[in-house]
């Protein structure tokens, strides 16, 4: 009697015998091993785009998201290479092995998680393909040759380690919303002191600087340099010298209106503002050169204070002999 071995006799693509994973599976791991961990990183993305750029609060969140991924990446790509599971495949009890049944390796898994970028490029039919697939096998797979099988062996303790690494990714995203939300409130309340600070405080400042008396020019001046920063103040004393050698004369100014500009915006601690000017010139009361002008003045806060940072004339000064 001949027995034909034939049909039992497993072919070059079914040499590894151990038991396939199921889709669920392999679902269950991707979920604890990437979408986790990308859960986190966006949400510490979109939280850094409410915070000043590049300020610190920016500069927390893109090192968070940073160690997030390095995370993901020592987890999902290290680990297998070194005790043969990731977390969340062994919460699942799989392993990602070659088609010989060898541990797949850190660049053959590096090579995997990228060709898994096809599988999502085919409109996510990839990530099915192992549903219907004999060796369920995703296009990543069929590309580098690896299958994941059903492992029995693990780590004890990996469903407390597990709670605790869910537990720590929600408890950062929380972390990182309610962070942002009281930063950016205390951010946009200062914003708003700035602005209010300096739609009463910007006139007056001006209209000091401006203003200045034949009798107590010195002291005029010295006041006038004290109320701009110093990175300006240079160019107002040129101006200053500039008014005594063309003769001083009593100059004053007053602000008939102004308005904050959005451009640039408003921070704590810069401001622009648009301001219509009127003013008189002269000695004798009774011949007065009346004046009108428009100007732009960019204002900077130091110490507490505000301070004059540029000044633009954009209407220069229109004078009128007779008076108003």
């Amino acid at each position: 009697m001949t027995l034909d071995i034939a049909a039992d006799t497993p072919t070059a693509d079914e040499v590894v015998p151990s038991p396939l994973a199921s889709w669920p599976a392999r679902a269950g791991a991707f979920a604890v091993d990437v979408l986790v961990g990308l859960a986190v990183v966006v949400t510490l993305t979109l939280v850094a785009w409410t915070a000043p750029l590049r300020g610190w609060l920016w500069w927390v969140f893109a090192v968070a998201a940073a160690l997030v991924v390095l995370a993901m990446a020592v987890n999902r790509l290290v680990l297998p290479a070194v005790n043969g599971f990731s977390l969340g495949r062994a919460l699942f009890g799989i392993a990602v092995v070659q088609r010989s049944g060898s541990p797949a390796g850190v660049w053959r898994l590096l090579l995997r998680d990228l060709a898994h970028l096809l599988d999502t490029a085919a409109l996510f039919i990839g990530w099915l393909w192992p549903l219907w697939d004999r060796r369920r096998r995703t296009f990543a797979d069929l590309l580098l040759r690896t299958e994941v099988h059903r492992a029995e062996s693990g780590p004890r303790d990996v469903r407390r380690l597990t709670a605790v690494v869910l537990s720590a990714a929600a408890l950062l995203c929380v972390a990182a919303v309610a962070l942002s939300a009281v930063v950016v409130y205390r951010h946009d309340r200062a914003i708003e002191t700035a602005r209010v600070q300096v739609t009463e405080q910007g006139p007056r400042i001006v209209e000091q600087m401006l203003t200045y008396k034949k009798d107590t020019l010195q002291q005029d001046f010295a006041h006038a340099q004290s109320l701009t920063t110093e990175a300006y103040r240079d160019q107002l004393i040129a101006q200053q010298q500039a008014v005594q050698n063309a003769g001083v004369t009593s100059n004053e100014y007053w602000a008939v209106s102004s308005a904050v500009l959005p451009n640039p915006p408003v921070t704590p601690t810069s401001a622009s503002m648009l301001l219509a000017m009127q003013g008189q010139r002269g000695e004798d009361p009774n011949n007065l050169k009346f004046i009108t002008a428009t100007v732009r003045v960019n204002f900077e806060k130091s110490d507490g204070q505000w301070r004059v940072a540029d000044l633009t004339v954009l209407k220069r000064p229109l004078m009128n002999p007779e008076g108003p």
